[in-house]
């Protein structure tokens, strides 16, 4: 049996500030579990106030009016942020916390379980809690996204809400308001109820619609209708780190109207009652490409319009994220229905969630002329080569980088070609190219993965969902669409360990992969933006123009030689480094046996490494497969 329990008389030094430790300790609430989500009405409106007027220091200052009955009480941060496909609610960044009832302050305890989770009780005769808190929008890249510039604000409504635990989100409601600097205008889904000065009143709505809803605001803003006259309005608003970002040419906005009008053609349907662009163009403000039902969140280089001959590559970021209001906003996997933000996501559908929405995205910049037909071409060059030299699907099948976004968080790998990563995207959309390809072969032409879109996404017109679906909705809609046994061959292409990435739909679509001595806009273009160059496909490695080397194929040239990451080449056959040096190396390697000899320093140490490579630079690029039918141009053109 145990010991009886002894107590020792407190010293009489201590006995005062102990004793208001142990009043203390007595104060703050018992331990709780944090109450299950039920699908009941929240007894009140949630008001939550943020000010973002603090710019120079990037502070966002909240205060939450939170009706609640007495006793305890828990209230939520948000862990699984929509979009992002994982817990990556920025808890770090919330500071400050107090919270009080009837002007007098009230003790919270976090969960030690649940961090996301803080406990407390409401005293008897409160109505409500109010809560004052601020969110620290990073101030420098290393510490995360940046939201808050001099220049622009980005309001995550994820980031500012703490909310009731012990309900479901959709039966939450908010009224939300937002204060700006002076003069600042603002873009979002959300409607205004009222704006005096800088304080801006939103519509109350429920939780899971706000938190959807994200504000893109600055100092410089545009707002440009891309389909004048519409019933249902389409807005692109632009911010910027200075005017001169914003002003895009009339033949530049037209493209972006074929967009919206391309992406009717297609989907035959809306599923919005007005879709808002949110479009950042700045140095500063952090980049960002995140879909939401009603509008999108972009973020580019001041360049976009004002250096439009070098902004190709990124221009089908627009239409990637617009294709999302119906694939993924509208039409959701089920396993994603999740009763609040902090019960955990299923990602098994991602391929199609993410990778068809990435097929729909090249195919629409190319049908709006956003990216032209040859550009979409060098790009699925680079895709295909890049994925059918991933030698991690040895071990690693692609349905199981549905789960990277929670198992690797977006972070930084070391071994990217073996440990592979989100591939369900590109990966993705080379499936969807097949199915495309195959339904046109077996339907003599007559039909196509249009078709799936219209019958899939296209139902229940202006209706906003969501619509849940199952691997076996998607194999059914396939079958009406095209007789074909889909459900095995979607499965094989996901769940095998096949070397090489899916390219039959690319040869069925009338194109292979060759690899030549001279780059594609596209790789000249990456090279120029990354500042690197690409020896991928003939050394198997990448070089910063630094000399740091980085993306080492597993088992590849450089890898059997012993290079790593965290490394540098010094020098090319005792020349100092240049990527000019390394290629000019390369080249002459082709015409004799000598090995390429490189000094490389890992840390402190340095080496001679030799590559016993003679095979020339190789760059991947697509050509035409004589006597076949060009499906991929039929692809690319637009609808009328």
């Amino acid at each position: 049996m145990p010991l009886p329990l002894r107590r020792r008389p407190l010293p009489s030094a201590c006995s005062s500030l102990c004793s208001l430790a142990l009043l203390a300790t007595l104060a703050l609430p018992a331990r709780a579990d944090v109450p299950a989500p039920r699908d009941l009405p929240y007894p009140g409106t949630i008001v939550l106030k943020v000010d973002a007027t603090n710019v120079g220091q990037q502070i966002f200052r909240v205060r939450a009016t939170i009706p609640a009955a007495p006793g305890p009480l828990t209230l939520l941060y948000p862990q699984w942020v929509p979009g992002n496909h994982g817990p990556s609610g920025p808890l770090n960044q919330l500071a400050g916390l107090r919270l009080s009832a009837g002007g007098k302050a009230l003790a919270w305890t976090r969960d030690p379980v649940h961090v996301h989770a803080f406990h407390l009780t409401v005293p008897e005769g409160a109505t409500s809690v109010e809560a004052e808190y601020q969110f620290l929008s990073p101030v420098e890249p290393a510490q995360g996204r940046i939201t808050m510039t001099s220049e622009i604000v980005g309001v995550q409504w994820q980031a500012m809400t703490l909310y009731p635990a012990g309900y479901f989100s959709r039966r939450i409601p908010v009224q939300a308001s937002l204060t700006l600097p002076d003069g600042w205008q603002y873009g979002t889904a959300l409607e205004t109820a009222a704006r005096q000065g800088n304080d801006i009143r939103f519509k109350p709505l429920d939780l899971e619609t706000l938190i959807d809803s994200p504000v893109f605001a600055g100092r410089h803003f545009r707002r440009i209708d891309l389909d004048p006259g519409a019933k249902v309005p389409v807005h692109l608003n632009m911010v910027a780190d200075n005017p001169e970002s914003l002003e895009a040419k009339p033949e530049q906005i037209a493209l972006h109207r074929a967009l919206v009008q391309q992406a009717g053609k297609l989907f035959a349907s809306h599923h919005y009652k007005h879709y808002d662009f949110l479009f950042s163009l700045s140095d500063e403000f952090g980049g960002i490409g995140r879909e939401h039902h009603q509008s999108s969140e972009n973020g580019v280089k001041p360049g976009y319009f004002t250096d439009w001959a070098k902004t190709e590559l990124g221009r089908d970021l627009l239409p990637h994220e617009y294709t999302h209001s119906w694939n993924g906003k509208f039409r959701r996997p089920a396993d994603q229905d999740v009763p609040n933000f902090n019960v955990p996501l299923q990602n098994s559908l991602l391929w199609v969630y993410e990778g068809q929405t990435q097929y729909w995205g090249n195919v629409l910049a190319a049908r709006s002329g956003l990216v032209s037909a040859g550009g979409i071409r060098d790009a699925i060059a680079a895709y295909a080569a890049r994925y059918d030299h991933v030698q991690g699907r040895s071990w690693r099948a692609l349905q199981d980088t549905v789960n990277d976004p929670i198992v690797q968080a977006r972070r930084a790998l070391g071994w990217s070609n073996w440990q592979r990563s989100e591939d369900y995207y590109v990966e993705g959309m080379l499936i969807w190219l097949d199915v495309d390809t195959r339904i046109r072969e077996l339907s003599g032409e007559k039909r196509s993965l249009d078709d799936f879109a219209r019958t899939f996404y296209g139902v229940d017109n202006g209706s906003i969902g969501p619509v849940y679906y199952q691997f076996d909705d998607v194999v059914r809609t396939l079958a009406s669409v095209q007789a074909f046994d889909w459900a095995p061959f979607l499965r094989a292409k996901l769940d095998g360990n096949a070397p090489g990435a899916p390219l039959d739909g690319l040869a069925r679509a009338g194109w292979k992969l060759v690899y030549t001595d001279t780059p594609t806009e596209v790789i000249k273009g990456q090279e120029e933006r990354n500042k690197m160059s690409d020896f991928s496909y003939s050394l198997g490695f990448s070089v910063k123009n630094d000399g740091a080397i980085e993306a080492i194929e597993w088992d590849g040239i450089g890898f059997r030689a012993g290079l790593s990451g965290n490394s540098s080449i010094v020098a090319v056959h005792n020349r100092a480094y240049k990527p000019e040096v390394l290629k000019a190396a390369v080249k002459a390697a082709r015409d004799g046996k000598a090995p390429i000899e490189l000094l490389v320093r890992k840390g402190g140490n340095f080496r001679t490494v030799a590559l016993d490579y003679h095979g020339g630079l190789r760059y991947p690029r697509l050509e035409r497969i004589p006597g076949s039918k060009d499906r991929l141009d039929a692809i690319l053109q637009p609808r009328h």
